[in-house]
């Protein structure tokens, strides 16, 4: 683990040719050969690869994935069909009864929260023993946050869900402000920008690596929110309380909603005809039902238009939808789950609890990291933001 204090970890092997100090870490010879978990960096990559090496740094990953698993995700059981790979291992386990299993795995849950820490750290370290350019990538990542939070906002963004636009409306002035971030602020508006992650960049942070799956589902829920709580706002104002006042009525569309637009990233035109059509439906049916006049053609076809007007990026419900979303994840990482609840946004009242659901998957594994590796991101922060004003240990004890 880096000192909090004169110790930096160069990853550009450049650096030592221009003269700057070459990468020291504990327990590690300059002369020492070391294993490249990128193919882009050639010069690190040692003359006679060892395949022991190899198996034992994947066994230690292994080891380390599964500990990580159990402590960021609440919901960790074992079953028979769970990591393939494994599947001899989980024959043997089979012969046991599952219920005895996931209880040993609950009871040993505290235990490794309290030791988690230090053993990731530990089995991370090693690694970076090995490899001193396997930060390379966080230290990117860091600085584009550190960026986008300091370059001036545009008075009109591009795109309503960039990670610009996501640093213009964070709290505290974000974006605006001439003073220089505190190295948490810029480590949220990071964790925050992994939900716009591109799935074709493969300049992954290294130290998330093992959340990469789990972020990409969120980024996955998360779009899925921001279409479901414009499509309840368009029919709420169409239809009036009278509907939504029914906790009935309301599960109804959401589902409906929910599984029409499980394939919207793919066919956002085709998706938003079939809710359209669909939420039409029900509001003229409900209407109907209760002996009240239906919709006319003219404010129905209104209503089919705006639906349909959600595919568009730069639709101002679902613009605004997406950043009160990504507002209160922020709030979340800043003041945790239960004083966010307290000041949910408004106008999503109507998805509380799956935003609600979501904000805790976020949550859990994005404290976990800032735990682990905070040493690390103040380590490279310190290079990044102005060291006579940033807070160097402010992302260590957060």
């Amino acid at each position: 683990m880096p000192k909090t204090e004169g110790t930096v970890f160069h990853n550009d092997p450049s650096v030592a040719e221009n003269g700057a100090p070459e990468p020291k870490t504990p327990g590690q010879s300059q002369k020492s050969k070391s294993f490249c978990l990128h193919d882009q960096c050639p010069e690190s990559r040692p003359d006679v690869f060892s395949v022991t090496d190899l198996i034992e740094t994947v066994n230690e990953v292994s080891k380390l994935s599964i500990a990580h698993e159990i402590i960021v995700n609440q919901d960790f059981c074992v079953d028979e069909t769970i990591l393939p790979p494994n599947r001899g291992i989980f024959h043997v386990l089979g012969l046991m009864k599952m219920g005895m299993v996931n209880y040993t795995i609950q009871s040993f849950r505290p235990y490794l929260q309290e030791h988690s820490i230090q053993y990731e750290q530990a089995k991370f370290q090693e690694l970076l023993d090995k490899q001193p350019s396997i930060l390379d990538y966080t230290t990117k990542w860091l600085t584009k946050a550190a960026t986008d939070i300091t370059t001036p906002c545009p008075s009109s963004p591009d795109s309503p869900s960039s990670s610009r636009s996501v640093a213009c409306s964070l709290p505290n002035g974000a974006g605006n402000n001439s003073e220089p971030p505190s190295p948490t602020m810029v480590l949220h508006q990071d964790y925050l920008n992994l939900l716009l992650w591109d799935p074709e960049n493969e300049e992954f942070p290294e130290t998330l690596l093992m959340d990469r799956t789990r972020l990409q589902e969120m980024a996955f829920q998360l779009h899925q929110l921001t279409v479901l709580s414009s499509v309840l706002l368009v029919a709420r104002s169409f239809s009036g309380e009278i509907f939504f006042s029914s906790p009935e009525f309301v599960d109804r569309l959401k589902c409906i909603t929910k599984a029409l637009t499980e394939e919207f990233i793919s066919r956002p035109e085709e998706t938003m005809l079939s809710v359209s059509e669909q939420v039409s439906q029900e509001i003229h049916q409900g209407l109907e039902d209760m002996g009240l006049t239906t919709l006319s053609s003219e404010n129905t076809a209104s209503l089919l238009g705006q639906l349909q007007n959600i595919t568009k990026k730069e639709n101002c419900i679902r613009s605004i939808v997406d950043q009160r979303i990504r507002l209160f994840l922020k709030c979340c990482l800043l003041h945790g789950m239960q004083e966010s609840l307290l000041h949910f946004p408004g106008g999503l009242i109507l998805i509380e609890r799956e935003l609600a659901e979501l904000g805790w998957k976020f949550l859990n594994p994005m404290h976990h990291n800032q735990q682990v590796f905070g040493p690390y991101y103040a380590e490279i922060l310190k290079n990044i933001i102005h060291p006579a004003q940033a807070q160097e240990t402010d992302v260590e004890h957060n």
